[in-house]
């Protein structure tokens, strides 16, 4: 069980970026079996606490885990230019597509063949308010955690490459400041709300939508609401959607209201059911950054059987990171057998569609 963060060892730099990073790919491989199905169907096909079920209680990343790999692998390489780490970026994904990945999303798929046809990093983009940028930017936030005048343009880049909706950039940006706070104040305890919410409005200034999200988060809070309830009252109730204005409160609101408990936090946006593996990531990012490595249930972690893309390659980049973080300076990226990943991909679309059949079964 995790320990409330109170009572936890001082956590370092190196552990809270462990605790990003694994914490992403432990989210995304637990929600990933329930991705897209209600939370009534989730109950009945998966009983009892959550765990791997992707394949003979074992679980695989998805595309949450590896762009944000990609963020991370291109901080190291251009920590002090925004433009360059987009270029950087932009290959990344490219040769992500070419890779032949299980799942890609409709507007993420649009614009890495923008890429592909010529348009740069920064006009590639299309105009979509999905999740996607939210899912990879927790890295930039404690990278940058105590020089946020350099962090916005890294966000900006990692999010208008694919998504050039204001709000995918506010969702985005939220993430990155909430891991920010915590990397750069070495958050141990629930904050004060209105510290919390001030954050969040940063995210977003002058943006109405936003400000009455954040007004029914900071009402839910004071009465108390478990996160599934906070999640039916935006009109959730078949599950978390992956428009970001849906995705990002829900997963706020959890991590404040289970704050420092990686367990909890991960578990409640689960049971709201929907865009799963990807509000799993999210929320193990930023549960993630609070408790550390340590603070993510072993058996969660033991239990991703993946490669060559995996935890303990995520923990070599973490630590990589973390040391970058102090002076800024170039850093090679972690090397891993890529020319792997394709055979990798085929495997993981063959475990896909396995358990895709065995969901098209009862229980209804």
């Amino acid at each position: 069980m995790t320990l409330p963060v109170e009572a936890a060892e001082p956590l370092s730099v190196r552990d809270r970026f462990r605790g990003i990073l694994v914490g992403t790919a432990v989210g995304d491989a637990l929600g990933l079996p329930g991705e897209g199905i209600s939370p009534r169907r989730a109950k009945k096909l998966f009983s009892g606490v959550w765990r791997h079920r992707l394949l003979a209680g074992r679980g695989m990343i998805s595309d949450d885990t590896e762009h944000t790999l990609f963020v991370a692998q291109s901080l190291l390489s251009h920590p002090q230019s925004h433009e360059l780490f987009g270029r950087r970026l932009a290959w990344a994904l490219r040769w992500w597509l070419v890779s032949l990945p299980a799942g890609v999303g409709f507007a993420t798929l649009r614009a890495i063949l923008r890429l592909w046809v010529g348009f740069g990093p920064f006009r590639s983009g299309v105009h979509s308010a999905g999740n996607g940028p939210a899912m990879r930017v927790a890295p930039i936030g404690g990278f940058f955690a105590s020089r946020l005048e350099l962090m916005d343009g890294f966000v900006s880049a990692a999010t208008t490459i694919t998504h050039t909706d204001p709000k995918a950039l506010t969702g985005a940006r939220a993430v990155a400041l909430l891991t920010a706070w915590v990397v750069r104040d070495d958050l141990r305890e629930r904050p004060d709300l209105d510290d919390f919410l001030g954050v969040l409005r940063t995210a977003g200034a002058e943006n109405g939508k936003w400000e009455t999200l954040l007004d029914a988060v900071g009402d839910a809070v004071r009465r108390r609401l478990p996160v599934d309830e906070f999640a039916q009252s935006l009109q959730l109730r078949r599950g978390v959607t992956g428009y970001v204005y849906h995705t990002v409160p829900v997963v706020v609101y959890a991590w404040f209201r289970h704050f420092g408990d990686f367990e909890a936090t991960v578990t409640a946006v689960l049971d709201c059911g929907g865009d799963t593996d990807t509000t799993g990531a999210i929320a193990g990012a930023l549960a993630g950054a609070v408790v550390g490595e340590a603070g993510i249930p072993p058996k969660w972690i033991d239990g991703i059987l993946d490669w060559p893309r995996n935890p303990k390659l995520l923990v070599q980049v973490a630590d990589r990171l973390a040391d970058a973080r102090n002076d800024l300076k170039r850093r090679p990226a972690v090397r891993y057998p890529w020319p792997a990943v394709p055979l990798r991909n085929l495997v993981f679309l063959l475990v896909v569609l396995l358990h895709g059949l065995r969901r098209l079964a009862p229980p209804y």
